[in-house]
């Protein structure tokens, strides 16, 4: 339409590997970027077929950059032996101990790539590998850290095991069901890609428990056969320093099959548990 006024559209923010391709042009393999924000919260799927990361299951994130938070709330189930609450047998969470504890130390997060011979003089190219492959690499190596590395929620004693359906026919429904009997909800689960794939062979649960709005991500880093199903929006908080740091490096022994020019990527973080009792590893 003549005289239509269009507006301008949106400046994007310069990629990480943009910016980092600007330092290295600058100064060669010295360059060093540090980033005031954690580069894997912005990660989206452009595929047709998303596969969203573990990170994504959170919604209480604190990034230590902006609260100067030190400590963090988390309650206990009741004992058998503790005295008998009003209305704790309808609500077992009234029985509940409460507790305040110190925010653990952040762990590091890093993830490594080898710059190919000869990438570093097409900047385009530079910008696109850094984007494709040490920043997606660094979203796997947070899903360890968040899920099986020495803090992550796989290796945490609190978390139940539940090896019993009864009363349904599946584990992970058992296992929503006993995160709502306390008062809770089952918003996220994690499970290998072999059983999500072997669930869609057999049936719609899958798609059941998605319509009904529970995140579902598909990791290697979940030993095929069980799952982990859990409140993450309430019975969760991950913290994380809210910085990136990208470098020239030299890689640890036998991190690549061969030698060659390498390049880091770092973030740091921890994940805490409020509710332990709304998390179940399940056996499938």
């Amino acid at each position: 339409m003549a005289g239509a006024i269009t507006e301008p559209a949106p400046v994007q923010p310069a990629s990480a590997g943009r910016l980092f391709v600007e330092a290295y042009q600058r100064d060669g393999q010295d360059a060093s970027l540090e980033l005031d924000y954690t580069v894997t919260a912005s990660l989206g799927s452009t595929r047709r077929k998303p596969r969203r990361p573990t990170r994504y299951l959170f919604k209480n994130v604190v990034y230590l950059s902006e609260q100067q938070r030190k400590a963090y709330w988390h309650e206990s189930a009741g004992q058998p032996d503790d005295p008998a609450v009003l209305y704790g047998q309808e609500r077992r969470e009234l029985a509940n101990h409460f507790h305040a504890s110190p925010i653990p130390e952040l762990e590091s997060t890093t993830a490594w790539v080898q710059l190919p011979p000869g990438l570093a003089e097409d900047p385009v190219a530079f910008e696109s590998f850094l984007n494709a492959r040490l920043v997606m690499r660094l979203g796997t190596a947070e899903n360890h850290t968040l899920l099986s590395g020495a803090g992550g929620l796989l290796n945490m004693p609190q978390i139940g095991r539940l090896t019993a359906a009864a009363p349904f026919g599946s584990g992970l429904l058992a296992a929503c069901d006993a995160v709502e009997q306390i008062g809770c909800t089952a918003d996220g689960i994690v499970m290998n890609p072999q059983d999500y794939y072997r669930y869609l062979e057999t049936g719609r649960l899958m798609q059941t428990l998605d319509d009904n709005g529970v995140f579902i991500v598909r990791t290697r880093l979940v030993p095929p056969g069980s799952a982990l199903v859990g409140d993450f929006g309430h019975g969760a908080q991950l913290f994380d320093a809210g910085r990136t740091s990208i470098c020239f490096a030299e890689p640890p022994p036998g991190t690549f099959v061969e030698p060659g020019v390498a390049i880091k990527a770092e973030i740091w973080e921890r994940v805490v548990l409020n509710l332990p009792f709304t998390f179940h590893l399940v056996t499938l």
